[in-house]
């Protein structure tokens, strides 16, 4: 006979929405912000690294029409797909 595990408790998805948020911030506040305002206070070295990189601030630029260009695609794919 099984056993199911009971699912998790709620605070275990405010920790992962807490997470994902902050990570979400960082990530932008290190890629955008620190590509267009040097010399931020940053201490992590990874991310110093990437702040003096400016060609991350193109990503989040060209990321919106390659988005839009995979959904059309699909689009057009499943309705090829639909009616054949």
């Amino acid at each position: 006979m099984k056993v199911w595990a009971s699912p998790p408790a709620p605070h275990i998805g405010y920790i992962y929405l807490a997470a994902s948020a902050l990570l979400l911030a960082v990530g932008a506040h290190t890629i955008l912000l620190g590509a267009l305002f040097p010399g931020g206070p940053t201490s992590i070295m990874a991310l110093n690294a990437l702040e003096r990189d400016g060609h991350y601030k193109y990503l989040a630029l060209f990321s919106v029409p390659v988005c839009a260009y995979f959904v059309i695609a699909n689009w057009v794919g499943w309705q090829f797909f639909r009616n054949s």
